[in-house]
C-alpha cells in the first residue's frame, strides 16, 4: 500500500507520520505542498505542525497550497484522506470536513496525553478497534476546540460520523476532561462518506508502548487493512 506525507511550510509531524506509516507497512514518501499532481496512492496523510506560522487561521493559507486541489479531488473520489492536528484543520478550512476550530477554552497551548473513546469501528480508519475503546493518545494544540452549528452537530452524530471522544479513563463523557472546550467532547469526524478522518489527537505518536503508547497503531493498521481508492 502506498502512502503520500504532504508537508507543508511549518509542517513538524510529517517525519513522525513517516515513521509511523512506515512501521506499519506502508510504502510512504513526501510531497511537498507546491505540487500540483500526485502520483498514484492510497492514501493521503495531512500532519501536525503549524503551516504558514499559523496566520490568520490555523490552516487557512495551507488550504490554498497547489497540493490541496489534488487532494480535495482524491477524496472527493473516495480516497483515503487523514488530518491530524493542524491537518484537522486544513481539512476544515477546505471544506472536506464541516465546523471550524477555535482557541482552546483556556487560551493555553496543551500537550498530554488524553483518554478517547471509539465511536464508530466500521471504517476504514477504526476497524482494528472495537465500538467503545479506550486509547490513551496524545494533544498538542492551541485551536482543538471543534465548532459546529446545531443542525451539522445533529447531522454528525445521526450519521455516526463522529470518530472519538475525549473521555475519562473509564469511557465516561464529561466536560471537566474535555481539554480543549470542543463540543460533544469531539476529537475526530468523518466525513459522509467516511473515508476523510480529521482529528486532533496523534496517532503517530502513540506507536510504541515504551514512548507511553501503542494506542495510535490501531488506526494506520486499520487503513493498511480496510484501504481502498
Amino acid at each position: 500500500m502506498k502512502a503520500l506525507v504532504v508537508v507543508f511550510p511549518g509542517s513538524n509531524c510529517d517525519t513522525d507520520c513517516f515513521h509511523a506509516l512506515n512501521d506499519i507497512g506502508f510504502n510512504v514518501s513526501f510531497v511537498w505542498h507546491k505540487e500540483t499532481s500526485l502520483p498514484k496512492t492510497d492514501l493521503i496523510v495531512l500532519p501536525g505542525g503549524f503551516s504558514y506560522g499559523d496566520y490568520l487561521r490555523t490552516g487557512s493559507i495551507a488550504r490554498f497550497s497547489p497540493v490541496m486541489k489534488e487532494v480535495v479531488k482524491f477524496g472527493g473520489k473516495g480516497g483515503s484522506v487523514i488530518g491530524i492536528c493542524n491537518g484537522f484543520q486544513v481539512l476544515l478550512e477546505s471544506g472536506m470536513l464541516p465546523g471550524a476550530m477555535l482557541r482552546n477554552r483556556d487560551l493555553q497551548f496543551i500537550c498530554r496525553h488524553v483518554y478517547l473513546r471509539v465511536e464508530n469501528n466500521e471504517t476504514r480508519f477504526t476497524n482494528q478497534y472495537k465500538k467503545g475503546d479506550i486509547l490513551s493518545i496524545p494533544i498538542a494544540h492551541g485551536e482543538g476546540n471543534y465548532f459546529a452549528e446545531p443542525d451539522v452537530l445533529n447531522k454528525l452524530e445521526s450519521e455516526d460520523r463522529i470518530a472519538f471522544r475525549y473521555v475519562t479513563e473509564d469511557g465516561k463523557v464529561a466536560e471537566k476532561i474535555n481539554p480543549n472546550g470542543s463540543q460533544l467532547n469531539i476529537a475526530g469526524i468523518f466525513n459522509s462518506g467516511k473515508n476523510v478522518l480529521g482529528m486532533m489527537p496523534h496517532p503517530e505518536r502513540a506507536m510504541e508502548d515504551h514512548l507511553g503508547s501503542s494506542d495510535g497503531r490501531g488506526v494506520w493498521n486499520s487503513l493498511l487493512e480496510k484501504v481502498m481508492v
